[in-house]
Protein backbone atom coordinates (compact mmCIF):
# COMPACT_ATOMS: atom_id res chain seq x y z
CA UNK A 1 0.00 0.00 0.00
CA UNK A 2 2.71 2.16 0.86
CA UNK A 3 3.91 2.05 -2.59
CA UNK A 4 1.07 2.32 -4.39
CA UNK A 5 1.24 5.47 -2.21
CA UNK A 6 4.60 6.99 -3.47
CA UNK A 7 3.37 5.91 -7.06
CA UNK A 8 0.16 8.06 -6.63
CA UNK A 9 2.21 10.72 -5.14
CA UNK A 10 4.48 10.72 -9.07
CA UNK A 11 0.82 10.56 -11.39
CA UNK A 12 -0.38 13.34 -8.98
CA UNK A 13 2.57 15.63 -10.00
CA UNK A 14 2.38 14.63 -13.76
CA UNK A 15 -1.18 15.42 -13.73
CA UNK A 16 -0.53 18.71 -12.15
CA UNK A 17 2.52 19.85 -14.24
CA UNK A 18 0.42 18.74 -17.90
CA UNK A 19 0.49 22.24 -18.89
CA UNK A 20 4.30 23.14 -17.93
CA UNK A 21 6.47 23.91 -20.27
CA UNK A 22 9.39 21.50 -20.36
CA UNK A 23 7.91 19.48 -17.62
CA UNK A 24 9.39 15.76 -17.56
CA UNK A 25 6.91 12.77 -16.23
CA UNK A 26 8.30 11.26 -12.94
CA UNK A 27 8.60 7.49 -13.18
CA UNK A 28 8.25 5.26 -9.96
CA UNK A 29 9.85 2.07 -10.01
CA UNK A 30 9.58 -0.85 -7.35
CA UNK A 31 11.78 -3.57 -6.74
CA UNK A 32 10.16 -6.64 -4.75
CA UNK A 33 11.68 -8.36 -1.99
CA UNK A 34 12.74 -12.21 -1.90
CA UNK A 35 10.13 -14.55 -2.46
CA UNK A 36 10.26 -16.99 -0.36
CA UNK A 37 9.65 -20.81 -0.91
CA UNK A 38 7.07 -23.18 0.56
CA UNK A 39 7.83 -26.51 1.00
CA UNK A 40 5.91 -29.26 2.73
CA UNK A 41 6.74 -29.69 6.06
CA UNK A 42 6.04 -33.07 7.06
CA UNK A 43 6.04 -35.76 3.80
CA UNK A 44 6.86 -38.94 4.99
CA UNK A 45 9.00 -38.07 7.92
CA UNK A 46 11.20 -36.75 5.15
CA UNK A 47 11.84 -33.29 6.57
CA UNK A 48 13.80 -32.71 10.16
CA UNK A 49 13.80 -29.20 11.71
CA UNK A 50 15.98 -27.73 12.93
CA UNK A 51 18.43 -29.97 11.29
CA UNK A 52 18.39 -32.23 8.57
CA UNK A 53 18.07 -31.73 4.40
CA UNK A 54 15.29 -29.08 3.64
CA UNK A 55 15.77 -29.39 0.43
CA UNK A 56 14.15 -32.86 0.53
CA UNK A 57 10.56 -31.56 1.15
CA UNK A 58 9.28 -30.90 -2.25
CA UNK A 59 8.32 -27.19 -2.92
CA UNK A 60 4.18 -26.45 -3.46
CA UNK A 61 4.79 -22.91 -4.32
CA UNK A 62 6.19 -19.35 -3.83
CA UNK A 63 5.34 -16.37 -1.39
CA UNK A 64 5.71 -12.79 -2.28
CA UNK A 65 6.97 -10.93 0.69
CA UNK A 66 5.94 -7.45 -0.69
CA UNK A 67 7.66 -4.60 -2.79
CA UNK A 68 8.79 -1.01 -1.97
CA UNK A 69 10.02 2.04 -3.71
CA UNK A 70 13.28 1.77 -5.82
CA UNK A 71 13.52 4.77 -7.02
CA UNK A 72 11.95 7.97 -8.51
CA UNK A 73 13.33 8.87 -11.80
CA UNK A 74 12.50 11.35 -14.26
CA UNK A 75 11.54 10.32 -17.65
CA UNK A 76 13.38 13.17 -20.48
CA UNK A 77 11.57 11.93 -23.39
CA UNK A 78 10.92 14.26 -25.95
CA UNK A 79 8.27 16.93 -25.54
CA UNK A 80 6.17 18.30 -28.69
CA UNK A 81 6.88 21.47 -29.85
CA UNK A 82 4.15 24.71 -29.19
CA UNK A 83 5.27 27.57 -31.97
CA UNK A 84 4.78 31.17 -30.22
CA UNK A 85 6.53 33.50 -32.93
CA UNK A 86 8.48 34.89 -29.69
CA UNK A 87 12.16 35.52 -30.66
CA UNK A 88 12.58 34.92 -26.38
CA UNK A 89 11.58 31.42 -26.76
CA UNK A 90 13.90 28.72 -27.40
CA UNK A 91 13.17 24.77 -28.02
CA UNK A 92 15.99 21.90 -27.61
CA UNK A 93 15.65 18.97 -30.10
CA UNK A 94 17.46 16.50 -28.47
CA UNK A 95 19.57 15.70 -25.70
CA UNK A 96 20.69 18.67 -23.44
CA UNK A 97 19.60 21.44 -21.36
CA UNK A 98 19.92 25.10 -21.17
CA UNK A 99 21.98 27.04 -18.38
CA UNK A 100 20.92 29.17 -15.90
CA UNK A 101 22.65 31.38 -13.28
CA UNK A 102 20.48 31.18 -9.75
CA UNK A 103 20.94 32.95 -6.29
CA UNK A 104 22.11 28.49 -5.27
CA UNK A 105 24.63 28.65 -8.57
CA UNK A 106 24.14 27.17 -11.70
CA UNK A 107 21.03 24.97 -12.73
CA UNK A 108 19.86 23.66 -15.95
CA UNK A 109 16.33 23.61 -17.79
CA UNK A 110 14.41 22.00 -21.01
CA UNK A 111 11.65 25.11 -20.55
CA UNK A 112 13.02 27.66 -23.10
CA UNK A 113 10.03 30.28 -22.43
CA UNK A 114 12.43 33.54 -21.65
CA UNK A 115 12.16 37.42 -21.71
CA UNK A 116 14.08 40.11 -21.77
CA UNK A 117 15.02 41.62 -18.16
CA UNK A 118 15.10 45.01 -17.08
CA UNK A 119 19.36 45.15 -17.63
CA UNK A 120 18.67 43.61 -20.83
CA UNK A 121 19.69 40.35 -19.80
CA UNK A 122 18.07 37.33 -21.80
CA UNK A 123 16.43 35.45 -18.53
CA UNK A 124 14.01 32.88 -17.19
CA UNK A 125 9.92 34.28 -16.06
CA UNK A 126 11.59 34.04 -12.71
CA UNK A 127 14.31 36.55 -13.41
CA UNK A 128 17.78 33.88 -13.77
CA UNK A 129 19.94 34.84 -16.33
CA UNK A 130 20.34 32.58 -19.22
CA UNK A 131 23.87 31.79 -19.48
CA UNK A 132 26.06 31.60 -23.14
CA UNK A 133 29.39 30.41 -23.33
CA UNK A 134 30.93 33.53 -22.53
CA UNK A 135 28.58 34.26 -19.40
CA UNK A 136 24.93 35.89 -19.34
CA UNK A 137 23.30 37.05 -22.66
CA UNK A 138 22.55 40.56 -23.28
CA UNK A 139 20.39 41.29 -26.12
CA UNK A 140 18.01 43.75 -27.70
CA UNK A 141 14.40 43.19 -28.79
CA UNK A 142 14.09 42.80 -32.37
CA UNK A 143 17.78 42.75 -33.02
CA UNK A 144 18.89 39.23 -32.54
CA UNK A 145 18.45 35.77 -33.93
CA UNK A 146 19.83 32.18 -32.55
CA UNK A 147 20.10 29.63 -35.07
CA UNK A 148 19.68 25.62 -35.31
CA UNK A 149 23.18 25.55 -33.53
CA UNK A 150 22.55 27.95 -30.51
CA UNK A 151 24.81 30.84 -32.05
CA UNK A 152 23.49 34.55 -31.21
CA UNK A 153 23.44 36.71 -33.84
CA UNK A 154 23.04 40.59 -33.72
CA UNK A 155 22.48 43.04 -36.00
CA UNK A 156 25.51 45.40 -35.81
CA UNK A 157 24.83 48.08 -38.27
CA UNK A 158 21.59 49.17 -36.85
CA UNK A 159 22.02 48.06 -33.29
CA UNK A 160 22.41 51.84 -32.23
CA UNK A 161 19.88 53.79 -34.29
CA UNK A 162 16.47 53.81 -32.88
CA UNK A 163 15.04 55.12 -35.68
CA UNK A 164 15.06 52.44 -37.72
CA UNK A 165 13.38 48.96 -37.97
CA UNK A 166 15.56 46.38 -37.31
CA UNK A 167 15.79 42.96 -37.16
CA UNK A 168 12.72 39.93 -38.56
CA UNK A 169 10.10 42.60 -38.42
CA UNK A 170 11.78 44.78 -41.14
CA UNK A 171 14.05 41.75 -42.48
CA UNK A 172 17.27 44.04 -42.56
CA UNK A 173 20.24 42.21 -41.71
CA UNK A 174 23.00 43.87 -43.11
CA UNK A 175 26.77 42.70 -40.98
CA UNK A 176 25.51 39.95 -39.01
CA UNK A 177 28.13 39.73 -35.86
CA UNK A 178 28.27 36.31 -33.62
CA UNK A 179 27.47 37.55 -29.59
CA UNK A 180 27.78 34.45 -28.14
CA UNK A 181 25.99 30.76 -28.12
CA UNK A 182 23.70 29.15 -25.51
CA UNK A 183 25.40 26.89 -23.59
CA UNK A 184 24.16 23.74 -23.72
CA UNK A 185 25.14 20.79 -21.22
CA UNK A 186 24.13 17.08 -20.81
CA UNK A 187 24.76 14.40 -17.86
CA UNK A 188 25.96 11.30 -17.94
CA UNK A 189 22.76 10.04 -15.88
CA UNK A 190 20.58 12.30 -16.67
CA UNK A 191 17.55 10.29 -15.15
CA UNK A 192 19.00 11.02 -11.95
CA UNK A 193 19.15 14.26 -11.56
CA UNK A 194 17.42 16.31 -8.75
CA UNK A 195 14.41 18.83 -9.42
CA UNK A 196 14.54 22.34 -7.68
CA UNK A 197 11.04 23.64 -8.84
CA UNK A 198 10.21 26.65 -11.33
CA UNK A 199 11.47 23.74 -14.15
CA UNK A 200 15.31 23.53 -12.39
CA UNK A 201 17.30 20.69 -12.11
CA UNK A 202 20.65 20.09 -10.20
CA UNK A 203 23.15 17.68 -10.33
CA UNK A 204 23.14 15.03 -8.40
CA UNK A 205 26.16 12.91 -7.36
CA UNK A 206 24.78 9.90 -9.39
CA UNK A 207 24.15 11.86 -12.17
CA UNK A 208 27.64 13.32 -12.47
CA UNK A 209 28.88 17.09 -13.35
CA UNK A 210 27.30 19.15 -16.08
CA UNK A 211 29.53 18.90 -19.58
CA UNK A 212 29.40 21.31 -22.29
CA UNK A 213 28.22 19.52 -25.62
CA UNK A 214 30.37 19.70 -27.93
CA UNK A 215 29.70 21.62 -31.30
CA UNK A 216 28.69 19.24 -33.93
CA UNK A 217 26.53 16.85 -31.01
CA UNK A 218 24.60 19.73 -30.17
CA UNK A 219 20.70 19.48 -29.75
CA UNK A 220 19.10 21.48 -32.45
CA UNK A 221 17.85 25.21 -31.24
CA UNK A 222 14.38 26.32 -32.62
CA UNK A 223 13.78 30.01 -32.06
CA UNK A 224 9.91 30.89 -31.42
CA UNK A 225 8.74 27.25 -30.13
CA UNK A 226 9.00 25.90 -26.88
CA UNK A 227 8.75 22.66 -25.57
CA UNK A 228 5.23 21.36 -23.88
CA UNK A 229 5.17 18.88 -21.18
CA UNK A 230 6.10 14.95 -22.24
CA UNK A 231 3.10 14.22 -20.28
CA UNK A 232 0.20 11.85 -21.99
CA UNK A 233 -2.72 12.75 -19.54
CA UNK A 234 -4.71 9.49 -20.98
CA UNK A 235 -1.68 7.48 -19.68
CA UNK A 236 -1.45 9.02 -16.65
CA UNK A 237 -5.36 8.87 -15.86
CA UNK A 238 -5.76 5.18 -16.77
CA UNK A 239 -2.14 4.68 -14.10
CA UNK A 240 -4.03 6.60 -11.62
CA UNK A 241 -6.84 4.17 -11.79
CA UNK A 242 -4.75 1.39 -11.38
CA UNK A 243 -2.93 2.75 -8.88
CA UNK A 244 -6.71 2.96 -7.14
CA UNK A 245 -7.73 -0.51 -7.54
CA UNK A 246 -4.15 -2.06 -6.58
CA UNK A 247 -4.53 0.02 -3.37
CA UNK A 248 -8.32 -1.24 -2.44
CA UNK A 249 -7.14 -4.68 -3.56
CA UNK A 250 -4.24 -4.37 -0.93
CA UNK A 251 -6.52 -2.99 1.85
CA UNK A 252 -9.05 -5.54 1.30
CA UNK A 253 -6.54 -8.50 1.89
CA UNK A 254 -5.61 -6.57 5.41
CA UNK A 255 -8.70 -6.25 6.20
CA UNK A 256 -9.75 -10.35 5.91
CA UNK A 257 -6.36 -10.97 7.68
CA UNK A 258 -7.55 -8.84 10.76
CA UNK A 259 -11.14 -10.22 10.44
CA UNK A 260 -9.83 -14.12 10.29
CA UNK A 261 -7.42 -13.09 13.23
CA UNK A 262 -10.02 -11.52 15.02
CA UNK A 263 -12.52 -15.05 14.36
CA UNK A 264 -9.83 -17.09 15.30
CA UNK A 265 -8.79 -15.80 18.81
CA UNK A 266 -12.68 -15.46 19.44
CA UNK A 267 -13.02 -19.45 18.81
CA UNK A 268 -10.00 -20.27 21.00
CA UNK A 269 -11.39 -18.34 23.84
CA UNK A 270 -14.49 -20.15 23.58
CA UNK A 271 -12.42 -23.38 23.64
CA UNK A 272 -10.55 -22.36 26.62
Amino acid sequence: MRAQQWRLDAVANNLANVDTDGYKRDVAAFKAFPELLIRRQDDDGVYLHPFGSADAAPIVGKMGTGVELNELYTNFDQGAFKETSSDFDFALDGKGFFSVITPWGERYTRNGSFQLGKEGFLETKEGYPVLGENGPIRVKANNFQVDKDGRIWINAAYDDDPNVLIGRESNIWEEPVLLDTLKLVEFDLDRYLEKQGSSLYRESDTSGPATVIEHGKRPSVFQGFIEASNVDPVTEMVQMIEVNRAYEANQKVIQTEESMLGTLINQIAKLG
